[in-house]
């Protein structure tokens, strides 16, 4: 029994040793399969140390819609500094930076390199801080650096500072970048201690480190590369970047956009979404909207290094994927027709302005704008604007463009915002016709000066010392719009009210968004809402002057093509587009874009079938028939005058559709001080003209001398002032 006892108890003891030698052996292989990099560095990679440096993905190409490149890339190097090997000593690092700046100006590089924003500036002999870059998501990493320095906030004072001496921040930040000592003498230049500064700072504020890499210097060749690495290769990398090319220079410039660094608005909103703060994103037009499609993946290199911060291999970790193709809703031959066009449209009525003996007849035209969509889908054709630029030259171009009075880089078929004036006439006419305010055969008689109120008595255009004080008499609505009558549409808006009036324009689209994937303005569509959120009073005189395009009325000229092509189509508005498709680098199709209803309301159909025809009678015998004389498609459209002041010529629009029997395309031409809405039409009959693939025809004498009085006897004008 004794025996028996101590066998037991030796078998406890083997098998209690057994799991604890089982324990050990398990809590080692957890360790080495989970956290054992430990292990394998200092079991396998005698010495070795790894980081990682991302490898920028080639950026997707842009496409018009029939697969013409817009966009594409070119391959450059960029030299960025490399914090695992780059000096921490202040005074060399500061040296091997002026020194490859200083190449970079003698290999007249001096375009790839970027001065980042100040946030500090001399103003009267003292050096302040720009409270503008300290709200920025830069100037917020800058007050936490501020903070980590011993500088402390003001609570008293919103995003102020207890040591308010700003050239106390200043020495700060120069003696820790080694540029001033600590008795504030500079060890450089003016010239070399800004450029330094400005480096240094943003190097910090951009979080340099071995896993981001800092670009100096971008798009550089195979000699400044070679001068830079003779003799030394620590301290900088080399890497592959893609640069945009433009395929079309000087051509639809505002709508494709720009890419460039980070803005430091948006710093936060990128590095949320896992950039890095010197990536290179889209920063306007086409580029900024379909960024998410065009950046595609970043990659990584490894960099393997020996004790001494040697690097001995480099492999390539993760593979960058490209980002994706997109294609536009444009046509790039139509867009190059639209943009020639217009240009050509405003030389015209310049040259016209200037033989005419009288005053303010567009001799002072000098910008405009040039919208086309399709009908059916709201995809926008063309969007023209003038004076432009060439993407391609932009950098070198810039200070002249920014000094540019007319203000080429202002995208006016988006941004613009204009009255519409009698391009405004044929929607009051449908909602007219709707609300049976009047039938299509109601004749009114037409006056010269509107006298319903006492306090604000408007003149129709024909009621003038130019034209004899005439007045058109009784006609109806269909003549209204032929001989764009203003007294027949003062009578007509005051009926329908201001109120329903808006209910319309609500529904064409006017003054709201039209879904574009651009940045565009919406402007004002005018009403008591409206007036009075500026603390001013709408008046009933207001209503006159709204019901013809005047008023408080501005749209962008895209706006004014929505709203005809929702008219067209019955009261079913389509979003305005630019994405058409959305491909693979390898062509395979992942994205299409298809046609966006925004609002459905059933217009009737009579009454838009009247106003249709109404238009098709303003270019046959109305003010737009001199433009379509023996055109062999048959057209419908509306002209516009618009008063700016008084001390210039009007604004000239016109707007018009095609084929009349089964409209395709709507378009919209504003010239900014056109003098008369006939003269705008020039440009929109050259882009059909491409569109339905019509030979050029010489213009003729009638085409070029619109300063014929008989002509001008059918130009829509409006005089009228606001009440």
């Amino acid at each position: 029994m004794k025996r028996k006892r101590e066998h037991f108890f030796r078998y406890v003891c083997i098998g209690a040793f057994y799991v604890v030698v089982c324990l050990i052996f398990v809590a080692r292989l957890i360790n080495i399969q989970i956290a054992g990099q430990d292990y394998y560095q200092e079991s396998f990679n005698d010495g070795y140390y790894y980081r990682s440096v991302p490898i920028q993905a080639q950026r997707g190409e842009i496409f018009d819609r029939n697969g013409n490149l817009l966009v594409s890339n070119e391959y450059t190097y960029s030299l960025y500094l490399d914090a695992g090997s780059l000096t921490t000593d202040n005074d060399e690092r500061n040296e091997f930076i002026l020194y490859i700046l200083d190449l970079a100006e003698k290999f007249s590089l001096s375009d790839g390199f970027e001065m980042p924003e100040q946030p500090f500036e001399k103003k009267n002999g003292d050096w302040q801080l720009d409270e503008t870059f300290m709200v920025t998501p830069y100037g917020r990493r800058l007050s936490r650096l501020m903070l980590d320095l011993g500088f402390k906030q003001d609570d008293e004072e919103k995003g102020g500072w207890e040591k308010t001496d700003k050239k106390e921040m200043l020495d700060v930040l120069l003696l820790r970048y080694g540029i001033c000592d600590e008795d504030g003498k500079c060890k450089y230049s003016d010239e070399e201690a800004e450029l330094l500064f400005a480096v240094r700072l943003d190097m910090e504020l951009s979080y340099f480190s071995t896993v981001d890499p800092y670009t100096l210097v971008r798009d550089v060749d195979i000699k400044f590369i070679s001068a830079v690495t003779e003799g030394t290769v620590r301290g900088i990398g080399i890497s592959c970047d893609a640069i945009r090319v433009y395929n079309y220079p000087g051509y639809a410039s505002h709508m494709l956009g720009r890419t460039g660094k980070i803005m430091a608005e948006k710093a936060e909103y990128y590095t949320e979404k896992g950039y890095k703060l010197n990536a290179i994103v889209g920063t306007s037009g086409v580029e900024e909207a379909f960024e998410d499609y065009l950046h595609g993946e970043d990659g990584t290199l490894t960099i393997v290094e020996d004790e001494y911060g040697n690097v001995v291999d480099t492999y390539v970790s993760k593979e960058p994927k490209p980002g994706q193709d997109v294609y536009l809703t444009i046509d790039i031959d139509l867009q190059i027709a639209a943009e020639d066009a217009l240009k050509a449209n405003i030389e015209l009525i310049v040259a016209n302005g200037e033989a005419d003996d009288r005053d303010l007849s567009g001799e002072d035209a000098n910008a405009g704008a040039l919208s086309a969509i399709e009908k059916d889908t709201g995809a926008v054709l063309a969007l023209a604007s003038y004076p432009t630029y060439n993407l391609a030259t932009f950098n070198e171009d810039y200070a002249t463009l920014r000094e540019d009075e007319n203000s080429p880089l202002f995208f006016r078929a988006l941004e613009g915002t204009y009255a519409p004036g009698s391009t405004f006439k044929p929607g009051v006419a449908v909602a007219a016709l709707q609300e049976d305010i009047i039938s299509p055969y109601t004749e009114i008689y037409t006056e010269g000066q509107y006298k319903y109120y006492d306090d604000f008595q408007p003149s129709c255009w024909i009621h003038s010392e130019r034209y004899g004080y005439g007045r058109h008499g009784s006609i109806n609505v269909s003549e209204a719009i032929q001989v764009s009558c203003n007294y027949f549409f003062y009578d007509i808006g005051r009926q329908l009210t201001i109120s329903r009036i808006t209910k319309y324009c609500e529904i064409y689209g006017l003054g709201q968004p039209t879904g574009i994937e651009l940045r565009e303005k919406t402007g004002i569509l005018a009403g008591p809402a409206e007036r009075e959120a500026s603390g001013n009073t709408w008046y009933d005189g207001d209503t006159l002057a709204a019901a013809i395009g005047q008023s408080d009325h501005l749209f962008n000229p895209l706006q004014i093509s929505v709203y005809v092509s929702t008219l067209l189509n019955g009261g079913t508005r389509y979003s305005a587009h630019l994405l058409h498709e959305v491909r693979e680098y390898d062509g395979t199709l992942v994205y299409t874009r298809e046609p966006e209803v925004i609002d459905s309301v059933a217009l009737d159909a009579d009454a838009v079938s009247t106003v249709k025809y109404a238009m098709k009678d303003v270019t046959e015998n109305g003010s737009a028939a001199r433009l379509f004389v023996n055109y062999p498609i048959i057209i419908g459209g509306k002209t516009g005058t618009a008063q700016v002041t008084k001390t210039s010529s009007d604004n000239a629009l016109f707007t018009a559709f095609a084929p009349f029997d089964d409209p395709q395309i709507v378009a919209t031409c504003i010239i900014e001080h056109g003098a008369n809405g006939t003269d705008a039409g020039f440009a929109v009959r050259d882009l059909f003209d491409s569109y339905f693939g019509l030979d050029e025809e010489e213009e003729d004498a009638d085409d070029t001398d619109d300063t014929d009085e008989n002509e001008d006897t059918t130009t829509d004008t409006t005089d009228e002032e606001d009440n």
